[in-house]
């Protein structure tokens, strides 16, 4: 009987060696590189608490008390130990203050005291944002998006958010709430200059482009590169007046042709691995109470697998502010249905959530679905497997001479030539000559970087005369009258002796701006030049001295004193921080324009809504006492040398709706330079069954040309192109007639016909 005892006890015994062993193993496969990233999220979901997934639904700003000393130690506020008992999603910006190789540093202390001081250790993502590349201390300066859209150049754009991507990374950072997709229309808007321009194409390629570059091509997610968080969805820029958080009035038709694409291509041609949610509405709808846009479209639809985010506290505003909820827990539910995955910044949102589940467990279900999309993007980014950065690596490679390169390269072709009366530009070598660099807009560097590239052939004087804002970062004030008159007598007396006048105009970074949720403005109720601008330019045109007007600036405005009076215009947006060499290379013909505008231009703020692809009835009528055509066009920029188009051919003019044709188009460099020229194509549906615009931009190819030379250059037109959303509110390709634009700009186009039958 004894016997029998012990052999029934070393059975049990040995059972539950192998049971715990077994379990022990099944624990950690989640930790398991080999197996796949379901089964890994899987395996770990299962083993948390529902305050550790509520944890990973959370983000917070560095700013609550993420340090490091001169020593290199790491320094967290109890504020910040707090935050991380239950480890947590991400954190926003940490160590953007600090050298690359600091960052890196501080980041790998970050993520070992998160992985360490957390039960499963589960690693955090550290987020950064990027307009005009990495938005953090000693990281590449770029061109803002929509400067590097006037380039009209897809291949470069994603060479530029390469190099974003792998400068994030190599400071410990994986994701970015970058790059926006919206499509911007309203210059009173201060965020104008955040998105790629007002054509739903333009944007959708530059999107495709700036994503695919950010996340080396998807494939390098997990070592070299950092996911993209595209934004805001949807409709953002649309809002009421212009105005930062304002209500959005799309129509359903609108929202689907023309705000819809970029985003649907940053998620299925890009593999966008984040959204963020739009503080705005959709038909009275919070974008972050959504289902229809968060779940349907953007899942459903689409097939989106990666995760979303609140725009800063938006899933708390649901109720402070947005009043579509009775109460805070309202509003964690309504966010929590919708769709929403991450809750950024609040404490008074899904920090609720451990809580009202303790009434509702059925809210755990909904906790476990936003849980496991966070997972998975930490896996996709390789965070369990290769959480930390050499910073070594970070120093040695962040902001090298490849990336201030491609930098410049990126201003050279963002630069657009709006005018250049009786060959102004570029100067011409002789005698030496005297050049006044004056204006508000004039920089520190502007000098240095125009005597590097002039050499000895021209002395300089400089006199910025005024500034136009007092540059308070929450509400900037316009310069007092009298100082601004002050200046432009400062600058009359600096130019006498000049034999040419370079003027540099346009907007400061405080003129257009966010509007941020508290006191802070950003927005305009004009688009006129702010200041005395006109009038300064006016006084400088007096002396009759060449007068070359340098734009910088975030939004459009209506330059009509500029275009009537200045003799040559280059339009630079807003460049690099070595902007000012693109334009001394402009200026001085080391380098030929070949940007082209991705907004139109209007002559007055009573025009808006003034972009190009219009219905063709907006056309009909225009204004009492005032011109009603652009002050410069869409897709409109000229160049030191000139093209001329010529035998625009169809490979068919019948064709059906499932079959694709081709449009070519010979272009020939008939001028003494070399230059780049952007050949664009667009589309017009003759007769809809719902009222169409009155064209559509469909494709684009940027070609250099020698002197001389001639190049034929074809572009496909898909049935893709042609559809849109019916009277039935379903995709539809109709058939009927078609036009077939091309050429330089969208008011300067050759055109043939072709139908499209069943």
């Amino acid at each position: 009987m004894q016997k029998l005892i012990l052999s029934i006890t070393l059975v049990i015994f040995n059972f539950f060696l192998i049971s715990t062993s077994t379990f022990s193993q099944d624990d950690n496969l989640y930790k398991n590189e080999k197996a796949t990233i379901e089964d890994r999220v899987a395996n770990l979901l299962s083993q948390m608490t529902l305050e550790e997934k509520v944890s990973q639904m959370r983000m917070f700003h560095r700013n609550q008390g993420i340090e490091i000393s001169e020593k290199g130690k790491m320094e967290l506020s109890d504020n910040v130990k707090e935050r991380l008992v239950n480890g947590i999603g991400g954190i926003k910006n940490p160590g953007d203050e600090y050298s690359p190789e600091q960052s890196a540093e501080l980041n790998n202390q970050l993520q070992k005291y998160i992985i360490e001081h957390s039960r499963l250790g589960i690693p955090a993502f550290f987020v950064t944002e990027s307009y005009n590349g990495v938005d953090a201390t000693g990281c590449t300066s770029f061109g803002r998006p929509i400067s590097l859209s006037s380039s009209w150049n897809k291949a470069l754009v994603k060479e530029v958010y390469d190099a974003i991507g792998r400068e994030a990374r190599l400071r410990g950072l994986h994701l970015t709430h970058s790059p926006v997709a919206d499509i911007a229309r309203d210059p009173r808007f201060g965020r104008m200059s955040e998105g790629f321009g007002e054509d739903t194409h333009l944007t959708t390629e530059m999107i495709v482009s700036a994503v695919s570059g950010m996340q080396g091509d998807f494939d390098g997610l997990r070592h070299t590169h950092i996911g993209a968080v595209t934004k805001h969805f949807a409709g953002y820029a649309q809002v009421a007046g212009g105005t930062n958080f304002a209500s959005i009035e799309i129509s359903p038709r609108t929202l689907i042709d023309e705000i819809f694409p970029p985003f649907k291509a940053a998620i299925q041609r890009a593999k966008s691995l984040g959204i963020m949610a739009s503080h705005g509405d959709i038909n009275g709808i919070a974008s972050h109470a959504n289902p229809w846009l968060l779940t349907e479209v953007l899942r459903n639809q689409w097939g989106f697998k990666g995760y979303t985010v609140s725009d800063a506290n938006d899933i708390a505003r649901l109720y402070s502010f947005m009043k579509v909820a009775e109460t805070p827990e309202d509003a964690v539910m309504l966010g929590l249905t919708a769709g929403m995955d991450v809750d950024l910044y609040s404490d008074e949102a899904y920090a609720l959530l451990p809580e009202m589940a303790k009434s509702n467990p059925e809210i755990e279900a909904l906790v476990d679905r936003a849980t496991r999309r966070v997972l998975r993007t930490k896996f996709i980014l390789g965070l369990f497997d290769n959480p930390y950065q050499k910073p070594e690596e970070a120093k040695q490679n962040t902001r090298n001479e490849a990336a201030i390169e491609l930098a410049h390269k990126a201003d050279l072709e963002s630069i657009i030539l709006l005018k250049n009366d009786n060959k102004t530009l570029p100067l011409t070598k002789g005698t030496k000559q005297t050049i006044a660099l004056v204006g508000p807009i004039l920089d520190e560097e502007t000098l240095a970087q125009f005597k590097n590239i002039a050499g000895d052939n021209y002395n300089f004087v400089v006199e910025k005369g005024f500034d136009l804002t007092d540059g308070n970062r929450s509400v900037p004030q316009v310069t007092a009258i009298e100082l601004m008159v002050d200046g432009i007598q400062k600058i009359g007396s600096k130019t006498q002796n000049a034999d040419i006048i370079v003027v540099f105009l346009g907007g400061d970074k405080f003129t257009s701006k966010e509007a941020f949720f508290g006191s802070a403005l950003g927005d305009r109720k004009s688009i006129d030049p702010v200041g005395l601008q006109d009038q300064l330019l006016l006084k400088l045109k007096q002396t009759g001295k060449p007068v070359v007007v340098v734009l910088k600036h975030r939004r459009t405005l209506s330059i009509n004193a500029f275009a009537e009076h200045a003799d040559a215009i280059l339009d630079c947006w807003e460049l690099s921080e070595f902007g000012d060499k693109a334009v001394a290379k402009m200026i001085f013909g080391q380098a030929t324009p070949s940007g082209k505008l991705p907004v139109t231009v209007p002559r007055s703020i009573g025009q808006i809504p003034f972009h190009y692809s219009q219905k063709e009835i907006n056309y009909k009528k225009g204004y009492l006492f005032t011109e009603n055509t652009p002050l410069y066009a869409f897709g409109y920029g000229l160049s030191y040398t000139s093209f001329e188009y010529s035998n625009l051919q169809l490979s068919d003019t019948l064709t059906a709706v499932d079959k694709s044709i081709t449009a070519s188009i010979q272009i020939e460099n008939t001028g003494q330079t070399s230059g780049s020229e952007v050949v664009q194509l667009y589309i017009k549906d003759v007769v809809g069954s719902v009222v169409r615009p009155n064209m559509l931009l469909k494709g684009f190819e940027k070609v250099s040309l020698k002197p001389g030379e001639t190049k034929t250059i074809s572009l496909v037109i898909t049935p893709q192109m042609l559809a849109f959303t019916g009277l039935d509110m379903k995709e539809v390709v109709e058939t009927g007639a078609y036009v077939v634009m091309m050429g330089g700009s969208s008011n300067k186009l050759t055109q043939k016909g072709f139908k499209l039958v069943k």
